[in-house]
């Protein structure tokens, strides 16, 4: 009888928070799961209101085969990869300064916490009036005599280079892997590091052989999260990007308000390769997460 009254304490334990986040979980399988269903089928030519009944990869070649794609996907790429690339390296340089200075808590936990309750389209305004080319820093080096016009200062908006919206990004990015590492860093037994110091190591190998490994997973779950927010986003590239070429979520976006009712299977089509491509992040992050504890082990 304890027995089994044990298994059904450990069976309730279980179950628990599952039923707890039900509800909320009961509302993202809806909207989310719902509206992928109705994307995925009219992106497959199931689209009733115009006619389309037959099921068919058509829209997914007539995408792959055009080079509008392409340039669009390694635009998307190119902004994704460096605006993560530059967070996560400054991102777990400004945790380890942290956790090294010991600063107050609060003070500390404000200035890197500021940005994440920033809005982005927030941040691109403040962004903008700062660094466009009639901008605040513009106008203040043309009064000081150091441009003869506003036209000399730096396209950071609205360019192919799209550095301006790689910089809003970041500033926005940076806080959140300095929270996750730092929250992770914290909890490392400083044991571990001193006495790696008595052993004769320095504080640089004290960090790539100690610290960096314990915090590597927190490290490329933020980098996932990052990459595949700026990849799929849409507000600023669309608000700041360049006229060509778009991004993947801008070009789906003027494909669906298009006029022309035929081209919103394509903008499904486009949407759907952007879920597979995160959902495949998704995979790579848990299948190299697995294989770094199984190596550390």
């Amino acid at each position: 009888m304890k027995r089994y009254a044990l298994f059904n304490t450990l069976r309730r334990e279980r179950i628990l928070p599952y039923l707890y986040l039900a509800p909320a979980l009961l509302v993202i399988i809806i909207f989310f799961l719902g509206g992928f269903v109705l994307a995925l089928t009219m992106s497959l030519g199931y689209f009733p209101v115009v006619g389309l009944k037959e099921i068919s990869f058509k829209y997914y070649q007539e995408v792959l085969t055009q080079a509008e794609f392409w340039h669009s996907l390694s635009f998307t790429f190119y902004i994704a990869f460096i605006s993560t690339l530059i967070s996560t390296v400054l991102g777990v340089f400004l945790a380890y300064q942290l956790l090294k200075i010991k600063l107050n808590q609060r003070f500390t936990s404000f200035l890197y916490k500021f940005p994440l309750a920033v809005p982005h389209l927030v941040a691109a305004v403040m962004i903008l009036f700062l660094l466009s080319q009639g901008g605040l820093i513009a106008r203040a080096m043309l009064k000081l005599g150091l441009l003869s016009g506003t036209g000399e200062f730096p396209a950071f908006f609205y360019s192919k280079n799209a550095v301006g919206i790689i910089l809003i990004y970041c500033w926005k990015e940076i806080p959140f892997v300095t929270l996750m590492v730092y929250t992770v860093l914290q909890k490392i037994d400083t044991k571990l590091g001193e006495a790696a110091q008595i052993l004769g190591a320095s504080s640089r190998q004290t960090f790539f052989h100690i610290l960096l490994p314990l915090s590597m997973p927190s490290i490329i779950s933020a980098s996932v999260i990052i990459f595949a927010y700026s990849f799929g986003a849409f507000e600023l590239p669309y608000l700041l990007g360049a006229t060509y070429p778009k991004t993947l979520s801008v070009w789906a976006y003027l494909n669906y308000i298009s006029p022309e009712l035929l081209d919103r299977p394509l903008a499904m089509a486009i949407n759907t390769l952007i879920s597979v491509g995160c959902a495949f992040l998704v995979f790579i992050y848990f299948w190299s997460t697995k294989k770094y504890f199984r190596n550390w082990s």
